[in-house]
């Protein structure tokens, strides 16, 4: 039986990755969770997971969490990063959930890799910020980092048994998002709810966000860069409307292998967690002869500028891509209060990188500086533009 840590347990991929194991429970015990602030959610967990331990963003919520369970519950309950570090070395476990969204998840995936647990990775943004440094120390430690995102995870499931030498690039797949047909004077318009009705996919905000302006898959390109070794040379996207392809290999000899299936999270988390075995899945099968006809376009780089960014910023590395990452968290958050419009964005992220010094073959601490110099940054310059 696998023992799991969960890192982000109240949020989407949490959700279906708790959905999988309650399915399974002669495979899985869930052993710890780690969530923010919605305590009701992750009470209703711990009634039925019964994990040893759990971690909440803050001392508040330790209080809260505390009203709710009953008395006799014996849960270990701690608090804010030490907290979630806790939960993501706890020694029962074997493989850690890395779900946490944004920057906050590189701290808790690095303690994850220094106990020596196996990673069960959807947090992009430990890869963005740390990939040199994250790959590294898993290689040390004997650590597997197995992709939970629908492309990486094709893109690792197409390679296995393969060889690199074989390869002649990667083809990460977009769906294009709520946008694809807008021109660029009518995406100056768009409303945060036009934003977040993505076609396809249902996530939380931020990543919705950044899939409708293509942020998403120009950090998925960094995050691709470090976990299969690749030059960016060797790294394209595609928009795919359907979701259907979820990327694919193109191999020297001319012939390309893909990972298709329904637009289910549940299928890469269930990977993730069985890997290298594969288990049965409630997801409703892949119907091709519904779908029909499967398109593909290359990117409006124009209308979608992040996607270039990010790429350039990933070729730049060092301090770059931590920069990128966090300039886009503030700026996102900003058009989530309606502070600024979605055209904002772009210039607003592009604005910050070109004032930052960037510090080649970054510390750690180098790259947590980067982030929060950039956090500083983009907020005066978010204040600027609503003055």
């Amino acid at each position: 039986m696998k023992k799991v840590a969960i890192l982000g347990s109240t949020g989407s991929i949490g959700c279906s990755a708790l959905d999988i194991i309650e399915k399974n429970p002669e495979r899985f015990q869930i052993v710890a969770l780690a969530a923010g602030k919605n305590i009701k959610l992750l009470k209703e967990q711990i009634e039925k997971f019964q994990p040893k331990q759990v971690a909440v963003s803050s001392k508040d919520n330790v209080y809260k969490l505390r009203e709710t369970l009953t008395a006799k519950s014996k849960v270990k309950i701690f608090h804010g990063e030490e907290g979630i570090k806790k939960i993501a070395s706890y020694s029962s476990a074997d493989i850690v959930v890395s779900a946490i969204s944004g920057a906050a998840g590189l701290l808790p995936t690095l303690a994850a890799i220094e106990a020596g647990k196996d990673v069960a990775l959807a947090n992009k943004e430990t890869l963005v910020l740390a990939g040199e440094i994250v790959t590294k120390r898993a290689v040390k430690k004997g650590v597997k980092i197995i992709p939970v995102d629908s492309e990486h995870s094709a893109i690792f499931q197409c390679l296995e048994g393969k060889k690199k030498e074989n390869l002649r690039r990667i083809i990460l797949t977009a769906s294009g998002g709520p946008f694809l047909d807008f021109t660029k004077s009518e995406l100056k318009k768009v409303s945060l709810s036009q934003t977040l009705r993505h076609p396809r996919w249902k996530m939380g905000k931020k990543v919705t966000i950044d899939s409708a302006s293509l942020m998403n898959k120009g950090l998925e390109m960094i995050e691709a860069k470090w976990l299969f070794n690749l030059d960016f040379s060797a790294i394209d996207v595609m928009v795919h409307p359907q979701s259907i392809v979820h990327s694919m290999v193109e191999f020297n000899d001319g012939a390309f292998l893909a990972q298709i299936g329904v637009p289910d999270m549940k299928i890469p988390i269930a990977y993730a967690l069985t890997y290298p075995e594969r288990i049965v899945n409630d997801v409703t099968p892949l119907n091709l002869l519904k779908v029909q006809k499967l398109e593909f376009y290359k990117p409006d780089i124009k209308k979608f500028p992040c996607l270039n960014i990010a790429r350039d910023a990933g070729i730049c590395g060092g301090t770059a891509p931590a920069v990128l990452n966090a300039a886009d968290e503030v700026a996102v958050n900003a058009f989530i209060q309606k502070k600024i419009c979605f055209a904002d964005l772009a210039k607003i992220i592009e604005k910050v990188l070109n004032v930052h010094d960037v510090v080649c073959n970054p510390s750690l601490n180098d790259i947590l500086q980067a982030d929060s110099w950039a956090r500083t940054e983009t907020e005066k310059i978010i204040e600027r533009m609503v003055r």
